[in-house]
């Protein structure tokens, strides 16, 4: 008999710290490395790249969350152990703010850079097109729910499991082509706490929407999520750490 064990806390731990590297270092950083050069386009496709890399790097090792709103959604949902979200938040936000870090010290090397925000979520005259924090709640917590959506589905045992990194990365590059001018799009906290660090101003003031929001959206879709799930039989209902 066969018992196998799975990855450590700090193993898992340590997936996450990477994986929201990578997702911030390759977003933000394309953002603010290379935006002028690839417009919202690529920094919209660049987001969904991390993920799918990220996803099928460390998916067996943590479930590849890289997201606080992630990993309450999927608590809510009955799909993730609440004892473990804290390490996971804190990884997370570990490995953005280490990204995020590298990445301030990789672009203030360039003689004369103008850094704007450092790619930092906002509102009013914060947000890319102007649009009012009542638009931009709207988008963060539809959009993030919609995520948590695909997520869930994706991840369940009755879909072809081995393509849900594919299918949530494709879902995070149309969140951003869709909320990018609205928001800078966050649908992730760590993402969005490691890129005010160095937007400042406010971008810190305003950070507050980007925490509450993102949960709020994460938070609806494992409520709405889990009556479909209770109607699955357990064993059919992969979790998410099987990718």
């Amino acid at each position: 008999m066969t018992i196998e064990i799975g990855p450590t806390t700090a193993a898992r731990f340590s997936a996450e710290v990477l994986g929201t590297f990578i997702l911030v270092f390759g977003g933000v950083g394309t953002a603010v490395l290379a935006g002028t050069h690839v417009g919202f386009h690529g920094i919209a496709l660049a987001f969904g790249l991390t993920v799918i890399v990220g996803a099928y790097a460390f998916g067996p090792v943590s479930g590849g969350h890289f997201n606080p709103a992630v990993t309450i959604g999927l608590a809510t949902a009955g799909r993730f152990a609440w004892r473990d979200v804290p390490v996971y938040i804190i990884g997370q936000i570990i490995g953005g703010l280490l990204a995020s870090s590298l990445l301030y010290l990789i672009a203030t090397g360039r003689q004369g850079s103008d850094l704007g925000n450092f790619a930092a979520n906002g509102y009013g005259e914060a947000s890319p097109d102007g649009y009012g924090l009542v638009a931009v709640i709207l988008v963060e917590v539809i959009l993030t729910a919609v995520f948590l959506f695909v997520i869930i589905g994706t991840t369940s045992s009755r879909s072809t499991v081995s393509f849900a990194p594919l299918a949530i990365g494709l879902s995070l590059t149309l969140i951003h082509l869709i909320s990018i001018p609205v928001s800078n799009t966050s649908v992730n906290p760590a993402r969005s706490i490691a890129a005010a660090v160095y937007g400042g101003g406010e971008s810190l003031v305003q950070l507050w929407v980007f925490l509450m929001f993102p949960i709020l959206g994460a938070v609806i879709a494992g409520l709405l999520f889990r009556p479909m799930l209770d109607g699955v039989r357990e064993a059919d209902s992969a979790p998410l750490e099987e990718l």
